[in-house]
């Protein structure tokens, strides 16, 4: 996960563009010069491990349930594009697998959120490491969250796998924190990054991946900060100053 350059995280794929986390969503970002692909992992009520952001499917296909309640076949008959543009009528929400089949593909980094905050999916944790063990991606996973205690469970059931800490702003030494759950990296908002932060945390073994950072001046201002990773709705906006050579 050691990259020369700064990983280019899609977050929910290319969804400045596109229906978030869709595979038009994850392709468009690839196009865009994505290296790396942030999504959501939920479950559906029989078992399918699928990528959706809200635990309620209101916002992106206006069905008045949540995720958990509804099985995959439920799932699948839904319109997941149509809220975001016409264009995208008929988009569907992919599977786990679906994705790691792409990714795998394409070689990119997968930041794997497991939504498991609001809804406990009891065992989700092992059931996404085995799908991704299957796929042969362990060193190309980053496994993030919210629930710190899923990332500890994850680290304790796959210690080879890379994992991200989920989080807003206010910790004290964040990469100490990290060092206890035996995490891989700090997932922070972006203006709790700072670079002497940066710099510690990298001396603790800990690099950052911030998010959600979109307007070109504070993406500038992390990859100066020399940040491992960016989330980002616009990995094109990213990609042009990568090529401009403002890398660590």
């Amino acid at each position: 996960m050691n990259a020369m350059t700064t990983i280019n995280f899609a977050h929910r794929g290319a969804s400045g563009y596109c229906p978030e986390n869709t595979m038009s969503a994850f392709v468009k970002a690839v196009e865009l010069g994505a290296t790396g692909i942030e999504t959501d992992v939920q479950r559906t009520k029989d078992g399918v491990l699928v990528l959706i952001h809200d635990e309620s499917l209101q916002r992106t296909t206006g069905l008045t349930a949540l995720v958990k309640d509804i099985t995959y076949e439920q799932l699948s008959a839904l319109d997941a594009g149509s809220w975001f543009h016409s264009d995208f009528s008929g988009e569907t929400i992919p599977t786990l697998e679906q994705l790691l089949s792409f990714g795998r593909e394409h070689g990119l980094i997968l930041n794997l959120e497991l939504k498991n905050g609001l809804v406990q999916y009891e065992g989700m944790e092992a059931e996404v490491l085995k799908l991704v063990s299957e796929y042969g991606l362990n060193d190309k996973v980053v496994i993030s969250s919210f629930n710190h205690y899923s990332l500890a469970l994850c680290k304790k059931l796959a210690p080879d796998i890379s994992t991200g800490v989920l989080y807003m702003e206010g910790l004290y030494r964040p990469w100490d924190y990290a060092r206890t759950l035996g995490a891989d990296a700090l997932h922070a908002i972006f203006y709790a990054v700072l670079p002497e932060w940066v710099e510690e945390a990298r001396e603790a073994g800990v690099v950052y991946h911030p998010f959600t950072v979109n307007e070109p001046r504070d993406l500038e201002r992390m990859l100066k900060a020399g940040v491992a990773g960016i989330i980002t709705d616009y990995p094109d906006r990213l990609h042009t100053l990568l090529n401009k050579g403002m890398v660590r």
